[in-house]
């Protein structure tokens, strides 16, 4: 059972019953010890000591509950908020999923475990995080927080703003996740020290080979204060090791199109799936995190504090099995079984001009991701009425993301000295929805057979990203003697950020036939085992397991070559089009790399409201925040060469040269002016109503403002163009309105909550395609005519198509309303005084729709990460020295995102989560628990606009924990 202390006077109020007349500079003191470090700051300094009042202390997960009530209650935003000790006792891994248990607030699993939040409907991109009031950076490749990077181990309290304020950095439509760290000198005891360890155990991992059951996790706080309390130190530290597994299939988008049915005159062509995958995939994942605070007080009106933050996370994976390729317009297709207009069965056989065929695979993945975060800050009391905080901060992130595939093929006899390739291919399958299809293989007993199987190719994908944000802050406020406003604030911040994306490959071989040149590794039995499916897929062919190492250092035998950035194979030191004929064209691994500069200066200025309407206590603020912006994106334009328009000569990391481009910065700076206010009106001593209003903004994700753009000429002299990024992307805007009643019960007994929202944005981001689009009045580089190299006849350019990513002007709303409520049931006889129970309810619909297809005929599909219904809840009971709890996340279908050999957008199915946990306080210092994680072993499923058009059905397993604790 957790033990912990309330803030001194939020408690010595709560044990009052909230009296009467508690004016808003009481509630604002009261939350001193409880509020976010950025928001105590700008607040009300003088505090009472210990001697003034009596300490009320709240031990186990109820108390905790009550301590984020009144964390809500006194904030001046509409808010959520969780307390230290609440994570601490829960089965969190991370913050992920420590956050999905606050009122609207969903996670997507990703491996099985919550990774990015969506806020209200809204996905990941359109959070914005920080770290003790410091914007933070990720490892995403975009701006969206991982949040499984940071261990609740670590994090001591965290609260999430669905209205603004103007002292509030920019950047979260859907709202403001604020992280914090442990500030020693709040500690209530003067030295606290806590080890927590638990082993795990998952129950598929047997199901997959070389699969491992069990993990661990270990973390060690101490927090101290010295010298009269006038110094603190705070230092933690925590480690999770955890196998992944999962057993899958994966649907793969709809990208070709075929008369299958023989209509030719009134039918359009059907359309064709590229294939599926069936896999196991298992692994490894090490993080370590790490944290420490530093406070000073060497007078009552002087603090400075220095904190920092490292965690590392490391996985290591591998998914082997056999991914299916049907083989597009050119296969010939028998028996076809259509969904409307999209065939979801049939038999494909290959044809002299197919790609049909089955791949087996096995592929290794790297991640290896580090954030960091540092800060110092100084806060100083001018005078009685006059308060600075200065602030400088550095926050880093880098990911090495090494993707590494080994594909396999069937050979009509892998035992000849010159194997050929086997072409008689025929594939039958046949969707079931959101459970698992129907497959038929004619080479099925050739994928464990060792005399038929042959490695094919390798290749090696890295992707790199360095994100960088230096910032500097300064704040002050004053307080007024005046009838309607108490004080204002006003500040400045300035910010640089950097990103690095670099990409670079190695390939070898050939993935869907046998290459003469690279010929196929001959496999032996030292190389291989054979692997059954089990469980739901035990009716999936067998197939053989490769040791990647092994068949890799028979084929490498003098060294596997590392990947670079390169423009393709050649001779070093001459130019694209002397290359060997035949070598791949890797080209994209110089035009994908880059960086993005982007200098954000933020200034705002903000009143504090405490007056009387009707004789009703009103409390709040209203401001603007200004914020200029400055991109900037480096880019490689195609300009053939001319000199004259600053081509240069480029040479890769192989030492290959290639003249064709020319360097250049593209961006532009622009300015927004964001007006927010914050109402609350006290009711009554336990009811009060919020009302907010703001304009708000989320930047693109940074890897979209990227310049990759590509150009064209085709023989008939037709210029085209694309680009998945924009350097020139303006943010996402929209108005928001926030209305909500609290509603507090006895001081130790819980709340009802009920809100609602709408938010009118602006415009999204899309891909538009501009037919006849002006390629030299934008820009580009356009010749005067195209001249044949054989022929030397010269044909006329006319403008084609450029497809780009562009803001779109069709926004639309965002609404729905929310309620929460916790009751702890205090009335109830005897031992049943410890029963009670916590949910939230969430209910989201918008206008807003988006084109996709992926699924064949394009159909209009909802906002990514938007869920109409949400719903959390937990059951708990204690009594004496004993918790139990009982917690459920369901959410309904929703739009995000699927990784399979690209990235797809599909629509995901609704899902419940039930975890489970039990402790017991042996002593005051040692107790232990057992809890277990996906309690009905959930399954992740998606589909493509169509449940009959199977995307992802995916199996993790449950987690068990057995733990114990120690503090003192």
């Amino acid at each position: 059972m957790s033990k912990f202390k309330l803030s001194v006077l939020t408690l010595a109020i709560a044990a009052a019953g909230f009296a009467p007349g508690l004016s808003a500079a009481q509630a604002s003191a009261a939350m001193q010890d409880t509020a976010p470090a950025a928001e105590q700051d700008q607040a009300t300094k003088k505090q009472p000591t210990k001697e003034e009042i009596e300490v009320i202390e709240v031990r186990s997960y109820s108390g905790s509950l009550i301590k984020s009530l009144n964390m809500k209650r006194f904030n001046d935003t509409v808010s959520e908020t969780i307390s230290a000790d609440d994570l601490g006792a829960l089965p969190d891994v991370s913050m992920a999923d420590a956050l999905t248990r606050l009122p609207g607030i969903s996670a997507v699993r990703t491996g099985g475990q919550a990774a990015e939040i969506n806020i209200r409907g809204m996905s990941g991109g359109f959070v914005f995080s920080t770290l003790n009031g410091r914007e933070q950076v990720s490892t995403s490749g975009s701006r969206s927080i991982e949040f499984d990077q940071y261990p609740s181990e670590l994090i001591s309290s965290a609260a999430v703003y669905k209205s603004p304020k103007a002292s509030l950095i920019e950047g979260g439509v859907a709202g403001t996740v604020e992280l914090e760290t442990a500030s020693p000198l709040r500690n209530a005891e003067q030295h606290t020290f806590m080890v927590n360890a638990r082993g795990m155990f998952n129950d598929r991992a047997d199901e997959v080979p070389d699969g491992k059951e069990m993990g661990d996790r270990f973390s060690f706080s101490y927090q101290g204060k010295f010298a009269d309390d006038t110094l603190g130190l705070a230092l933690g530290y925590a480690r999770l090791f955890q196998p992944s597994v999962a057993t899958q299939f994966i649907g793969l988008a709809y990208n070709a199109n075929k008369d299958v049915d023989g209509i030719k005159e009134t039918d359009p062509n059907e359309f064709i799936s590229e294939g599926f995958e069936i896999q196991h995939k298992g692994g490894e994942e090490v993080r370590n995190g790490y944290m420490a605070s530093l406070e000073w007080v060497p007078h009552d009106a002087f603090k400075l504090k220095g904190d920092a933050f490292i965690s590392k996370f490391d996985s290591k994976a591998f998914a082997r099995g056999y991914r299916v390729k049907l083989g597009g317009a050119s296969a010939a297709v028998g028996n076809p079984v259509l969904n409307g207009n999209s065939v979801i069965g049939g038999t494909f056989n290959r044809t002299s001009s197919s790609f049909t065929r089955v791949e087996l695979v096995n592929d290794d993945n790297q991640d290896f991701d580090q954030v960091q975060s540092y800060g110092i800050n100084a806060d100083w009391d001018v005078s009685e009425n006059f308060n600075l905080n200065f602030d400088v901060s550095h926050s880093s992130a880098e990911s090495d993301f090494r993707n590494g595939l080994l594909w396999s093929l069937v050979a009509q006899d892998a035992t000849v000295a010159n194997p050929v390739f086997d072409s008689n291919v025929s594939i039958s399958y046949l969707l079931n929805g959101l459970n698992l299809p129907d497959v038929g293989f004619n080479q099925a007993a050739a994928f464990s057979d060792i005399n038929r199987v042959m490695v094919s190719k390798y290749g090696i994908y890295p992707f790199e990203n360095k994100d960088e944000l230096n910032a500097v802050r300064l704040d002050g406020s004053y307080k007024l003697d005046m009838p309607v406003l108490a004080s204002f604030e006003v500040g400045v911040r300035y910010s640089e950020r950097e990103y690095a994306n670099d990409r670079s490959v190695y390939e070898f071989g050939n993935d869907g036939a046998f290459s003469n040149l690279q010929k196929p590794l001959r496999l032996t039995q030292d190389m291989v085992k054979v692997i059954d499916f089990k469980g739901d897929f035990s009716y999936f062919p067998s197939y053989l397991a490769i040791d990647l190492d092994k068949a890799l250092a028979a084929w490498f035998p003098n060294g596997i070559p590392q990947p670079v950035k390169t423009w393709g194979t050649g001779t070093p030191g001459v130019l694209p089009d002397q290359f060997v004929a035949g070598g791949p064209q890797t080209g994209w691994s110089m035009l994908q790399s880059g960086k993005v500069f982007e200098d954000v200066l933020s200034a705002y200025l903000m009143a504090n409201i405490d007056t009387d309407v009707f004789n009703i206590p009103l409390t709040g603020n209203f401001g603007v925040r200004m914020v200029e912006t400055k991109q900037l994106a480096t880019a490689l334009q195609d300009v053939k060469g001319d000199p004259k328009l600053g081509a240069q000569n480029i040479t890769d990391d192989a030492g290959l040269i290639n003249g064709q481009y020319a360097p250049s910065i593209l961006g532009e700076t622009y300015r927004d002016y964001l007006p927010q206010l914050n109402l609350n009106f006290r009711l009554t001593d336990d009811d009060q109503l919020r009302f907010a209003a703001a304009k708000v903004m989320s930047r693109p994700p940074i890897n979209r403002l990227a310049s990759d753009t590509s150009t064209s000429i085709s023989d008939d002299g037709i210029i085209s163009g694309s680009s998945s990024n924009n350097p020139y992307l303006r943010p996402f805007y929209a108005d928001q309105y926030d209305i909500s009643y609290e509603h507090y019960f006895t001081e130790t007994e819980g709340a009802f909550v009920a809100a609602l929202f709408y938010k009118d944005i602006k415009s999204f981001i899309s891909t538009y395609t501009t037919p006849e689009f002006d390629f030299a009045a934008a820009g580009f580089f356009v010749p005067e005519y195209r001249e044949d190299p054989v022929t030397g006849v010269r044909t006329e350019l006319k403008n084609g198509d450029y497809t780009t990513a562009v803001n779109n002007d069709k926004g639309g709303y965002i609404r729905g309303a929310e309620v929460a409520y916790t009751q702890i049931f205090k009335f109830l006889p005897g031992i049943w005084q410890g029963l009670g129970v916590s949910g939230s309810y969430s209910y989201t619909e918008s206008e807003i729709q988006q084109p996709t297809n992926l699924g064949g005929d394009s159909i209009e599909i909802s906002l990514p990460g938007l869920s109409e219904n949400v719903f959390t809840g937990t059951l708990f009971w204690e009594y004496d020295n004993f918790e139990a709890r009982l917690s459920a996340r369901f959410r309904d279908p929703f739009v995000s995102e699927q990784v399979a050999v690209n990235e797809q957008i599909v629509n995901y199915d609704g899902e419940t989560v039930l975890d489970f946990q039990t402790s017991y306080q042996v002593t005051d210092n040692f107790g232990v628990l057992f809890q277990v994680n996906n309690l009905t072993d959930e399954p992740t499923k998606s589909y493509f606009g169509d449940e009959l058009q199977t995307g992802t059905i995916q199996f993790f397993g449950r987690q068990y924990f057995f733990g114990v604790t120690y503090s003192m």
